[in-house]
Formats: C-alpha cells, structure tokens, sequence
C-alpha cells in the first residue's frame, strides 16, 4: 500500500455515496463496491435536515440539492380530528429539503468521480490483516484497501464479519408508504412542509417531493403481525383506510387517491457495543439502525461518512487504528441518543389521547431533542479530536 489511504466502502446507498464523496473531497482514494447491479432504488420520500444538509452543501452540492429538493417550512401538527397542535417555527438559516429518494441517489451517484463506483460486487467476506484489508467478492473478483467502511445496511455483512449482531426487536409498528401526484389532492396544492396527524396508536404523515409534483405518505398503524424490514412489500389499500375510519378529510382524501401502498414492519435494535476494529469500521444502518420518527436515518448516515472524512484526512496507514476507534467514539454515544430520540418521537406523534400532561412532556422532550440534532456540526466535532 501507498501512505495515500485505500479506502473502500461496501454499499452504494446514501450514506456509502455520502461518505466517498467527503473523503474524496478531503484528498482521499475512494471505490464504492455495490452488490446491485446498477443504480436502483424505490420510489419513496426522505427528509434531508439541517445537519446533513449543511455537510452536503460545503462539498459543493448546494445547486444539486436545490434541483431536486422542496425546501422545508417546518412540521405542522394536527389531531386526528384536524385541529391544529402548536409547534415552534423552522428556522430559515438552517433549511432542510424534501426529496424523492432516487432523485437523491441518481444525485449522489452523478458527483462521483468516474470509476467510482463499481457495481456488480456483491461482498461475501473480509479479511483483515496488521497492513491492510482484502475484499472478497461474488463474482470472483478481490481487492485489497487499507480501511473498509461497511455502509451496506441493515443486513450488513461487514457487521458480520466483524463478529457483531443485531437483535432488531418489533415496535408493534407496521408502516404504510405511498406517492400520489400533488394535484390529484385538493389540500395540498401549497404543502411545503412535513404535516402530521398525530392519533391513538396511528400516525399519518405528509410531504412533498419532486419539487412539489409528488406528496410523499407514510401512515403509521399498530399490528402485532411479523413483517419484513422491507420497503417493496405490497401493502392492501381497503386495510389502510380501515385505521384512519373517522379521521380528519384530508387524511381520507389522501387515502382514496393512493394507486398503490407498500408496507414495511418498523424494528428497534439497541446500540450496538462497538464498530471498529483495527482496519474496519461500519456506517449509516450498518452502525445504528434507527426507527423513522425522526427522519434521521439518511442524516446520522451522512454525518458518519463526514466524520470519517475529517479524521482520515492526512492520516497514515499506521495512524488507522486510533482514528477509526476516535470515529467510533464520537458517533457511537451520538447515534445512541438520536435513537432513542426517534422512539420518543414516535410515542409523541401517537400519543393524542394521553393525559395532557403526559403529552406535554413527549412534546417536550421531543423539542428539546431537536434542539441538539440539528444544529450539531460533525466536522467540528471529529476536528476537536486532532
């Protein structure tokens, strides 16, 4: 190996594409290994807030993000009954975009340098040794990297390979999600932010993608069924609308425009005990698998791969060893809190028939948790360790 670090990252999703381009803006080698193969995603909205986006926007993504984002005015909360819950105003220094999460994707994909990216490579296992670390591959093909950074998912192999497990436990959540053309909605015609019915056990969320062309929805019903971890799992219109039956109209209406539904179970897992050993270290899902109520999942992601830009940059094949445990310290305790910030956040958005003072303390806790996830600045952060 060259004293210019080989950095390879396993899975092309947003926070493995994230990560290449912070380290590569950083001076250094960066190749993506993708098991699909080629760029494919499902048609489904995400929210890029503050702490992410001011990182994607410093590497010159800032036009790129505009192009195909809704810039957001902020959450409005509503009883299931259409009565309107108080919430504090978004702040317009620190915008946050709406986007369709293949527009995303093709984004990220597009600002890579050629060659980059490889897909096609399905990782079946690592091997680390005191110089460096070896790839194996389904097709047949090897590589050798001074780091591998598993960005590869829930189902992560490097997570494997590194002797860690996940107990992902149900939330008694099942998920609804769906896109319906904004104008086939009469009350969304303006909708510029996240708007939320918070109910009994249910939840119904919506926001615009596409810039405004799409309404993204996710409704979110308690079950006690087993339910796969996936996005692309048909989900049964006629069961939707039975858990939103007396509900405010446009709740209704969004329902009976919905051509389709998918639907995904929504699992907890505690955070795990480490990330890193000498060589190799996990990201995004990968590291800290989190429950969707605070839409942090792409986020936490994000500032992963930034922080790892910030610590590796000028490092040694020698210096690996403390910079990644230095990274895993940092965002270990980090990531735990917005975890558990997310399981608070999805006890708020059900809690409308609570005490009120019991709803009260979620609302709180919930703004208070907002209060440090968004401004937190990652690169300044990992700096502080050098």
């Amino acid at each position: 190996m060259t004293d210019k670090l080989q950095i390879a990252i396993v899975g092309a999703g947003i926070g493995g594409l994230a990560a290449a381009l912070a380290l590569r803006a950083r001076g250094l080698n960066v190749t993506v290994f993708e098991q699909a193969h080629s760029p494919h995603e499902v048609g489904a909205g995400i929210s890029i807030q503050p702490n992410a986006a001011r990182l994607l926007m410093r590497i010159g993504l800032r036009d790129r993000i505009e192009n195909i984002g809704t810039r957001s005015v902020g959450l409005s909360l509503w009883t299931s009954r259409g009565e309107p819950v108080p919430t504090p105003p978004a702040s317009a220094d620190s915008p946050s975009y709406h986007v369709h999460r293949v527009e995303l994707l093709d984004m990220l994909n597009d600002a890579q340098a050629a060659g980059a990216v490889r897909f096609g490579h399905h990782c079946t296992g690592i091997r680390e040794t005191d110089r460096g670390v070896g790839l194996a591959f389904a097709n047949g093909v090897t590589a050798d990297a001074d780091i591998v950074i598993g960005a590869d998912g829930i189902h992560s192999i490097v997570q494997r390979e590194v002797g860690l497990t996940t107990n992902p436990t149900s939330e008694g959540i099942m998920a609804y999600r769906g896109l319906i053309r904004s104008e086939r909605l009469s009350w969304a015609k303006d909708l510029r932010g996240l708007k939320m019915w918070m109910g009994s056990r249910r939840s119904f969320l919506c926001f615009p993608v596409a810039r405004g062309r799409l309404i993204n929805m996710v409704a979110f019903v308690p079950s006690d069924l087993e339910s796969e971890e996936t996005w692309t799992a048909p989900g049964d219109l006629k069961a939707l609308a039975a858990e939103y039956i007396g509900w405010d109209a446009p709740v209704l209406e969004t329902i009976g425009a919905l051509d389709e539904t998918f639907r995904w179970g929504v699992y907890d897992r505690a955070p795990l005990p480490y990330w890193s050993t000498a060589r190799t270290t996990l990201l995004g899902d990968a590291a800290h698998a989190m429950v969707p109520h605070f839409g942090q999942g792409a986020g936490q992601a994000i500032e992963d791969g930034f922080a790892l830009a910030v610590l590796l940059e000028n490092a040694k094949p020698a210096d690996v060893p403390a910079r990644l445990k230095a990274y895993e310290k940092l965002r270990l305790g980090h990531t735990s809190r917005v975890q558990a910030a997310s399981r608070e956040a999805g006890r708020f958005y059900r809690s409308e028939n609570e005490d009120v003072s019991e709803r009260n303390r979620r609302m709180g806790k919930w703004m208070s948790a907002a209060g440090w996830i968004f401004p937190y600045d990652v690169e300044q952060e990992a700096a502080a360790l050098l």
